[in-house]
């Protein structure tokens, strides 16, 4: 089993900023790729932002240059810079991981922590 746990969830104003942190722990060989789903309410789960653990990133178009995405692969840990927030950017945020277990990939979640952008 693999355990992924969020942190850095919060109340923020429009125009402030937040970095989450997510701990990949557990029994896995490696890491293929880690990212940041979010599920605002009413809404489905979308993608925010992925990265290989080579480094090669991927975001949606609606936060493009507002976050950044980084993996530390020595420490199973990714990252998501959120700066320039905005009251849609509101939502649960996931951290997933697809990992190498026993030979096949993996995939696993964490339970989401808030973010919550309001005046």
């Amino acid at each position: 089993q693999v355990q992924l746990v969020e942190s850095g969830g919060g109340l923020v104003q429009p125009g402030g900023s937040l970095r989450l942190s997510c701990a990949a722990s557990g029994r896995f060989f490696s890491i293929n790729t880690m990212g940041w789903y979010r599920q605002a309410p009413g809404n489905q789960r979308e993608l925010v932002a992925t990265t290989t653990s080579g480094g090669t990133t991927n975001y949606v178009d609606s936060v493009k240059g507002r976050f950044t995405i980084s993996i530390n692969t020595a420490k199973n840990m990714v990252y998501l810079q959120m700066n320039s927030l905005k009251p849609e950017d509101t939502a649960v945020y996931y951290c997933n991981a697809e990992v190498k277990w026993f030979g096949e990939p993996r995939e696993f979640w964490g339970q989401g922590t808030q973010v919550t952008v309001s005046s």
